[in-house]
């Protein structure tokens, strides 16, 4: 059990990390090109793809700043809390 454990608190980590490389690499362009922000970009999509939704569900999806990286971060700090409570 404690292994899965780690594995799961590991794993999250890492999601909520690429998470913010994926909001760095927003702000430059010309790196968005490159096989690691793609990399990034295939490994977080499905994480940020239902926020994404969400929020235009909410009516937050409009405008110039894109809002589900934060909604992403809060929902793996929620899984990163239940996890840790287990």
């Amino acid at each position: 059990m404690y292994t899965i454990k780690l594995a799961l608190i590991v794993l999250l980590r890492i999601i909520d990390s690429l998470i913010l490389v994926r909001v760095l690499l927003s702000f430059f362009p010309t790196l968005q090109s490159s096989k690691i922000s793609y990399f990034v970009y295939q490994m977080t999509e499905p994480i940020m793809a239902p926020c994404r939704a969400i929020l235009d569900k909410l009516g937050l999806g409009m405008g110039m700043i894109d809002f589900s990286p934060i909604l992403a971060f809060l929902f793996v700090n929620l899984l990163q809390n239940l996890v840790y409570a287990i």
